[in-house]
C-alpha cells in the first residue's frame, strides 16, 4: 500500500515514472528497427515498462479523493 506523501511528491513520482516509461518505449523502438537484437534485453526492457505503467496507474489512483457517499 502506498504511504501518504504530499500530493506534490506524488505526481513528482508521476512525472519521473512516465518519464522513464516513455524513455523504455523510444529505447525498444530503436532495438527492434535496427535489425538484430538482444532478446532477453528487449524483453527485460518490456517488463520493465510494465511495471512502471503498474506504478503510474496505482499512484494515479492515489491522487483521486476517496468519495464519501
Amino acid at each position: 500500500m502506498i504511504t501518504q506523501h504530499p500530493q506534490h511528491e506524488l505526481r513528482e513520482q508521476l512525472v519521473a515514472l512516465r518519464c522513464e516509461h516513455r524513455h523504455l518505449d523510444e529505447q525498444i523502438t530503436a532495438l527492434m528497427e535496427g535489425g538484430v537484437y538482444d532478446q532477453l534485453l528487449v524483453s527485460r526492457m518490456k517488463k520493465r515498462k510494465l511495471q512502471i505503467k503498474d506504478m503510474i496507474q496505482k499512484l494515479s489512483s492515489s491522487l483521486i479523493p476517496d468519495m464519501n457517499a
